[in-house]
């Protein structure tokens, strides 16, 4: 197994449970099926099965997790409690991936309303800093913009999850987290792949990151230690019991503010006690008879709309997947798309953003008639990173309830720090501001930075058809993509649509392509003018999970990649 180097994995979660309806999709009502999905015909070998069960579905990166969401389901929980209690898990066993130092972006369906929302959940920049000052702070100390103390926000996630909780769980915060306080108090067994990412933090010259993450402050832990982080469980305990306030306003808070203060940091109280989650509407782009939803700016859904809306002028479905041809349009889609988020994707409480044009049919035609056939086109490098560590949680409940839930630190272990006593990672979003004067993500006081995470739904015939999401920073865009497509024109199930071979297009001509694509589809592809690295390893390119309902049956099934320790579990 390749290592994952530090900084490389992401965390996904799916959580499902029956029945669900949503508006229309197509105004004739008209409905196209898959061009190459034939009943029963599923030519995709995969190395396991779909998971299925008709009252829940549950499946993410972590067994511990998986089982936690899937118990909270059993308790008469709904699709709400069940997201917040497998992130919090996530948050223990995945340190590297997330923490209650996160940002979050949620997209809820709300059945009986018949009615989606969604929650914007990532921090602010402090309101002392601006780009003269960062850049004065950054040569003073010698450091970069990507990780330390000049690349933490205000943490979103924990407000997100108090938000949604109170306004559409059932359960109380303290019955919640009982999952992950008992991992964080009683220790997990770490796997290879958790050992393997954890190893980079050995390096780490912050004696409160050792003291939290390494084993005697020495060594990171190795496969089968069972690790415990009481200063997490304490945490949580203080949420349990004082609300969101002890974040925002409280001990933690003060905790945070005082570290920053020691580093000289820009971080305040009243940045704290001023943070606000904001609830948005989903934006959605139409293919064929399905509806793909993503969350609006300053994340990256976008481009995975405009990506779809470039596809549709030709006929996707009629090329072999992952020929030469096909994954030549989806590259180059993903080029166009990113160029467009580059130069405008921000906070839109700063600018006016293009956001309608960008998904509009029209400039998908435009977009796909600059496609050139069998001529891979130059595009200058996007800027933005391709590492990324988030998790990510897709749930249905019992009454039709569905959340979609992404939460992440960005990097793995996110700026490396950790304020002393509170045992989570404070993430590293402000490296994606910009440091061009004038650009429209530039590092404001109070501003939002550019955001890779991003959580998806999809519908067919205006009903509820699947939930999912890919792992990986900038990957995110072009893997919804690539999902997407595997099920809506290959009629893939729920494991092959997240399994099979995928692609990730990088910077420049650079494309990764994981060892299931064909030899001859590279060679053609490098002949095309596509700088190719054919991966003889999984792990290069994002894992996934996806749950998939069957409104027939009642069936839901869920899939989960091989990248991650992940599983589906079902009752």
């Amino acid at each position: 197994m390749a290592r994952l180097g530090f900084g490389s994995r992401i965390i996904q979660v799916l959580v499902l449970i029956p029945t669900l309806l949503i508006t229309s999709v197509c105004s004739d009502g008209n409905s196209s099926e898959p061009s190459q999905a034939e009943e029963g015909a599923f030519p995709f070998e995969t190395m396991r099965s779909p998971v299925s069960g008709l009252r829940g579905v549950v499946s993410t990166s972590q067994p511990l997790a998986a089982n936690a969401g899937l118990d909270i389901l059993k308790q008469g929980g709904n699709a709400i409690d069940a997201a917040v209690a497998t992130a919090a898990v996530l948050t223990v066993v995945e340190p590297m991936g997330t923490s209650l130092g996160g940002d979050a972006f949620i997209m809820i369906y709300l059945a009986e309303e018949d009615r989606l929302v969604g929650i914007n959940a990532s921090g602010r920049a402090p309101a002392s800093v601006n780009l003269e000052k960062l850049n004065e702070k950054l040569e003073q100390h010698e450091m970069d913009r990507i990780r330390g103390i000049y690349s933490v926000t205000v943490p979103g996630a924990v407000d997100g999850w108090f938000e949604v909780l109170e306004e559409y769980g059932t359960m109380t915060m303290a019955e919640v987290l009982e999952p992950a306080i008992h991992y964080a108090e009683n220790g997990f067994p770490v796997s290879r792949i958790i050992a393997d990412s954890w190893e980079g933090l050995e390096d780490s010259e912050e004696q409160s990151t050792r003291d939290t993450w390494l084993i005697d402050g020495e060594r990171a832990p190795r496969m089968g230690d069972v690790f415990v982080n009481k200063d997490l469980a304490r945490t949580f305990r203080l949420l349990a019991t004082e609300g969101r306030d002890v974040f925002y306003k409280g001990e933690i808070a003060q905790a945070i503010v005082d570290y920053s203060n020691e580093h000289d940091g820009f971080l305040s109280m009243e940045d704290f006690a001023e943070h606000t989650s904001t609830w948005v509407e989903p934006i959605h782009a139409d293919y064929k008879n399905y509806r793909l939803y993503e969350l609006p700016p300053n994340g990256q859904g976008i481009a995975a709309l405009e990506m779809l809306k470039i596809l549709e002028n030709t006929d996707m479905g009629s090329m072999e997947h992952n020929s030469a041809e096909y994954l030549h349009y989806i590259i180059e889609a993903k080029k166009l798309a990113y160029a467009d988020i580059q130069k405008w994707n921000s906070d839109p409480s700063f600018n006016d953003l293009p956001i309608n044009q960008m998904i509009s049919s029209e400039y998908g035609k435009q977009q796909f008639d600059r496609i050139v056939e069998a001529q891979a086109m130059e595009r200058p490098e996007s800027g933005i990173p391709d590492e990324g560590d988030t998790v990510l949680l897709e749930v249905m409940d019992k009454d039709n309830n569905a959340v979609s839930f992404i939460y992440s630190l960005y990097s793995g272990f996110g700026s490396g720090l950790v304020a002393p006593g509170t045992g989570f990672s404070l993430q590293n979003r402000g490296a994606l501001f910009s440091r061009e004067a004038g650009h429209v993500n530039v590092i404001e006081p109070k501003k939002r930075p550019f955001h890779t995470i991003i959580p998806a739904m999809a519908f067919k015939d205006g009903e509820f058809f699947m939930t999912f999401g890919a792992m990986g920073g900038a990957v995110q865009p072009q893997q919804h993509v690539q999902i997407f497509l595997n099920v809506v024109e290959f009629g893939m199930n729920a494991q092959q649509a997240v399994e099979i071979s995928r692609i990730n297009h990088n910077n420049g001509f650079r494309v990764t392509a994981e060892p299931g694509i064909s030899v001859d589809v590279i060679a053609q592809l490098e002949r095309w003018g596509h700088d190719m690295n054919h991966r003889t390893t999984i792990g290069g390119v994002g894992g996934a999970q996806l749950i998939m309902f069957d409104r027939t049956t009642g069936t839901m099934s869920g899939g989960s990649t091989p990248h991650k320790d992940g599983m589906a579990v079902a009752y």
